[in-house]
């Protein structure tokens, strides 16, 4: 009988404590550093970003969150390396758009899936984009603008930061949006694809706000659409604002964690990051990198991704320029 006795209870505390570690994990975690994966180079808008909002995540949660730069593939190594990673929530991502956009444009050469292998954890700020032209150009107007495409299919030529890149897809966004022609001709990157327009080698580009706000203050430029309202610039339009059915794409900024991570650990790091993005030193900080806080939370930033995600195949499709994702 004690022997009958000792053991129940022996039963009874393991299944006690089979029913609170679950609690203690969700009420322990975080208990060691955090390793934030950038998968930009340091001093990339993503790593600055980054490294300023971990600064107030590491307050918060009262622990070190340490910034670990892995660059390369168009930061595919970065966010593969995440997306095979241990799922204890230890080992998270920053990365901008380029994430998805990577293996929309070109699947199989993509090590991962960021719709299968990546979980959404939050939108954190976003870089809105523009539409500029010279400010010596014609056009005052989008509608100028348009008008003159109508008449002249195929004339205007558009620098973009690349094949690939959201100055890519915005272009293609507005011939689908527009039914205009326009003669994309890619650069290496922003700065090239700047100073092609400055200097009248094309006529037109899809430039960071933060990219062409000295020349936008100097005159130099002229912003005919924005992909997001800003205080700063409220007189520049959006495609929506005109009256089409989408918008530019702003680049945008987030944190992922790998497909499979508990949801206690999502549950204890939701309310940190909000408050660490929407804090005042990481809006200021934003607003010197030309970015703005925009925080969604991880489930509509994840239908967010997927209306992108599948907009930009459908686009690259129709344009031709790469096969469709899987």
């Amino acid at each position: 009988m004690k022997g009958r006795a000792l053991s129940l209870g022996t039963v009874a505390a393991v299944a006690s404590i089979l029913f609170l570690t679950p609690l203690v994990q969700a009420q322990t975690y975080p208990s060691q550093p955090i390793q934030l994966i950038v998968p930009m180079a340091p001093g990339d808008t993503v790593d600055l970003a980054g490294r300023a909002i971990a600064t107030e995540l590491a307050k918060i949660l009262k622990t070190p969150v340490i910034v670990n730069n892995k660059p390369g593939g168009g930061s595919a190594v970065g966010a593969d390396y995440v997306a095979k990673g241990k799922k204890n929530g230890y080992t998270l991502l920053f990365a901008n758009s380029n994430i998805y956009y990577a293996h929309a444009m070109n699947p199989d050469d993509v090590p991962y899936n960021p719709l299968t292998d990546l979980d959404p954890l939050c939108l954190a700020i976003s870089a809105p984009l523009t539409l500029a032209v010279n400010a010596d150009a014609p056009w005052k107007t989008f509608q100028d603008l348009l008008d003159y495409m109508k008449k002249n299919p195929g004339k205007i030529r558009a620098s973009s930061t690349g094949i690939g890149g959201v100055g890519h897809f915005n272009i293609e966004v507005i011939m689908h949006e527009t039914g205009a022609a326009i003669n994309m001709i890619p650069y290496k990157g922003a700065s090239p694809a700047m100073t092609a327009l400055m200097g009248g080698h094309v006529d037109i580009s899809v430039l960071s706000l933060s990219l062409i706000h000295p020349q936008l203050e100097a005159g130099k430029l002229r912003a005919l659409l924005i992909s997001k309202k800003t205080p700063e610039f409220p007189n520049i339009p959006t495609l929506k604002q005109l009256g089409y059915k989408n918008d530019l794409s702003s680049v945008l900024f987030a944190f992922y964690g790998p497909v499979g991570l508990p949801d206690s650990v999502k549950k204890a790091l939701a309310s940190p990051l909000e408050k660490a993005i929407k804090s005042p030193e990481v809006v200021k900080a934003m607003e010197q990198l030309g970015a703005v806080e925009d925080y969604v939370s991880g489930p509509e930033y994840k239908k967010m991704m997927m209306s992108e995600y599948d907009m930009v195949k459908k686009l690259l499709k129709g344009a031709g320029s790469a096969p469709a994702a899987k």
